[in-house]
């Protein structure tokens, strides 16, 4: 028996594959073990639906969301900013500039969209094969 991928993308799909690509470059940047979990929930996902490669563009949306995060942690940046607390500590931080990762993340989830709302409307306009019936089971 053969697997199936014939099928339109889903925005379930699309979600599954942004998970498991925040979770890719969560752990790539984390170097533990964490990096292979989201491989092995991948895997496991082609190997029990084949045909969720088709919505296989959440990917490049999860590495964007990624991104758009650390834009936010950055957001005072760049450069030193000092504090003070009520308790009398104080401290600095050196922060990147925000801007490069928030326009990479915006770009990557954008493309992310389109090209799954543009996958979705081509498996939609395709003419779906139609299944002729056997003769030698008619009679």
């Amino acid at each position: 028996m053969t697997a199936r991928t014939d099928g339109p993308p889903t925005w379930a799909g699309f979600v599954l594959w942004a998970l498991l690509g925040a979770g890719l470059v969560l752990g790539f940047f984390t170097f533990t073990v964490l990096f292979l979990v989201p491989i092995v929930i991948g895997l496991a996902a082609f190997a029990i639906r084949p045909r969720l490669a088709r919505s296989a563009f959440g990917l490049l949306a999860g590495v964007g969301l990624v991104s758009m995060y650390v834009a936010y942690v950055q957001r005072r940046g760049p450069g030193t900013v000092c504090y003070q607390t009520a308790t009398g500590g104080s401290g600095c931080d050196e922060y990147l500039n925000p801007w490069p990762w928030l326009v990479v993340g915006v770009v990557l989830v954008c493309v992310g969209v389109v090209a799954h709302t543009k996958a979705m409307r081509r498996a939609r306009e395709e003419p779906r094969p139609v299944a002729l019936p056997d003769i030698a089971e008619s009679r």
